[in-house]
């Protein structure tokens, strides 16, 4: 970016605004109003080109504000088209480089509209024949932009953005749950002693711990899915406040039907656009799924570090993959370490949200200026989240492996099963069972014979751990 501003003058073009007169790179798409933006806001170093997704939803609302505006007469056919293909462009990627404004910035957006209403006119230009810059010909407000404002059609593509960045995050989930389904069917049979609070509890198999994971995850799965409709509300066509102001009677509903067409979304136009202008609580909404899909994700990562701790001195009761080494000092030793990446995935994703809420809080009357930071916490906690599946089911969860070895002799040494004696003797008769079994290191069962409080058969029935896992 350095470079293109610091471009000789012969290869410049001068371009106006309101504010007055600027050089700008010849070889850009951008103009003058970008450049001002850059200039600015210089902040996070991530312009929007690197978002694949919002770019992508700018284009397609560009396109269909074309076809829209063709259609009702607004817009001459040949510019037009020309809109039409350059948009697709922008769509297609090839000029992901010249969105180049940085992702935090104020305006509500508008930096982020300019640059999108500037390369694509620049390019239309091109297609035309035309200079870049001869916006006489062809105009990145007046003819890019007609019927549109920055205030519809910035959180229409943050919308669409994150449908499609939701989407990929969801497939991802589904792999990841398909994953621990499939070890809770490998490890079914294998029984372990379960734990509450730290405290041997009662048996279980190791199956159903992995199940429970891949079903938590599951619940998570429904209600990422369920933000898919909340965000096919749009307010296109609302312009500046919601009061439709230069957008002619019919634009509303042909931009929406465009749109839906060229992205293949459900999209909807909101029933009252003056309130779906200023209210982003839907922004708040998918934050507040996306922390709980962390946090849950977290702890079961967390589960996973305590069962495989060890490999002498803790847990010890699975085997995690072996990814790296895991000391500079300490040889042979191994971390959990895609455990350890999606904890700290979580916590970003759980700051994310904070700056999310703060920022919808923070809207005023007719427009929430502050979008811009609300769609970088959004689409970036999206993406690390579908990375962070992705690493924990193939360098983690799909090479899982269990240590029956150290499972069998802590069921063998193990007073949980005094539970189910419980409705057979009563709580403190089994208590004091538990007590003596702990105190002397001699097994349950041979205690209740030896008392014959039960015989042979009624204890290993009252004792069996696949029976009180209730897997018998």
């Amino acid at each position: 970016m350095t470079e293109q501003l610091s471009t000789p003058a012969s290869t410049m073009r001068r371009e106006h605004d309101s504010l007055g007169d600027r050089e700008v790179p010849e070889a850009v798409y951008w103009g003058i109003s970008t450049l001002r933006a850059v200039e600015n806001f210089p902040v996070s170093g991530r312009p929007i080109g690197k978002s694949r997704s919002l770019v992508w939803a700018l284009g397609a609302v560009k396109y269909a504000a074309a076809q829209a505006n063709e259609r009702l007469g607004l817009l001459a056919p040949e510019k037009s088209a020309a809109i039409q293909a350059a948009a697709r462009e922008v769509m297609d990627g090839l000029l992901d480089h010249q969105f180049v404004v940085d992702a935090i910035q104020g305006g509500a957006g508008t930096s982020t509209n300019m640059n999108a209403n500037e390369v694509i006119a620049n390019r239309a230009l091109e297609l035309l024949g035309r200079d870049r810059g001869d916006y006489a010909a062809l105009h990145p407000i007046d003819d890019v932009n007609r019927s549109q404002s920055t205030n519809d059609v910035y959180p229409t593509a943050i919308k669409i953005a994150l449908q499609v960045d939701l989407a990929t995050l969801c497939a991802e989930h589904a792999r990841l749950i398909d994953a621990f389904d499939a070890k809770a069917a490998a490890f079914s049979g294998i029984i372990k002693v379960g734990r509450t609070q730290l405290q041997d509890a009662v048996p279980m198999s190791l199956g159903q711990e992995f199940g429970a994971f891949a079903e938590t995850l599951r619940e998570d799965g429904f209600r990422l899915r369920e933000l898919l409709s909340h965000l096919a509300e749009s307010n296109l066509g609302a312009t500046a406040i919601g009061t439709g102001i230069t957008a002619p009677s019919g634009y509303r509903e042909t931009v929406i039907r465009e749109l839906s067409e060229i992205t293949g979304l459900p999209l909807t136009s909101a029933a009252n656009l003056v309130e779906a202008t200023s209210d982003t609580g839907v922004f708040m909404l998918v934050s507040g799924v996306l922390k709980r899909a962390a946090v849950k994700l977290s702890k079961i990562c967390n589960d996973l570090r305590l069962l495989s701790s060890g490999p002498q001195t803790g847990f010890g009761e699975i085997f995690l993959p072996a990814v790296q080494a895991g000391s500079s000092i300490m040889p042979g030793k191994v971390n959990p370490v895609i455990p350890e990446m999606v904890n700290q995935v979580a916590f970003r994703v759980v700051g994310a949200d904070a700056t999310v809420t703060m920022a919808v809080e923070a809207g005023q009357l007719q427009l929430n200026a502050f979008e811009p930071v609300m769609v970088d916490s959004l689409l970036e906690s999206i993406g690390w989240l579908t990375a962070a599946c992705r690493q924990l089911r193939t360098h983690c969860v799909d090479g899982i492996t269990a240590n029956t070895a150290v499972l069998q002799q802590r069921m063998l040494e193990s007073i949980s099963v005094v539970t189910g004696l419980a409705p057979v003797l009563g709580y403190a008769a089994a208590a004091e069972l538990a007590k003596e079994a702990l105190a002397t290191g001699r097994g349950i069962a041979e205690l209740v014979l030896e008392r014959g409080l039960l015989d042979q058969q009624q204890a290993e029935s009252a004792l069996s751990a696949a029976s009180l896992a209730g897997l018998g």
